[in-house]
């Protein structure tokens, strides 16, 4: 299953998205986008945002930690 997480480690949001995968034992690879350049610059091209967390979820982009979306889309 391929997960991106794009994160910052000021970010409270990204810590629920984070706790929230680990406790439904969903791997995820998470991307610090505050120390990663070309990590942040790959956001942007996907999102359009510089906000985080974005999740990515098989190529849907999901702007926020939005568990309802998060699920749809892990079930598809």
């Amino acid at each position: 299953m391929a997960i991106s997480l794009y994160t910052t480690p000021t970010c409270s949001f990204c810590v629920k998205a984070k706790r929230w995968f680990k406790e439904n034992r969903i791997p995820f690879s998470e991307y610090d986008v505050s120390r990663d350049q070309r990590r942040a610059d790959e956001m942007m091209r996907k999102s359009g945002q510089m906000g985080v967390p974005v999740v990515d979820v098989h190529g849907k982009i999901i702007i926020g930690f939005n568990q309802p979306e998060i699920e749809k889309a892990l079930r598809r």
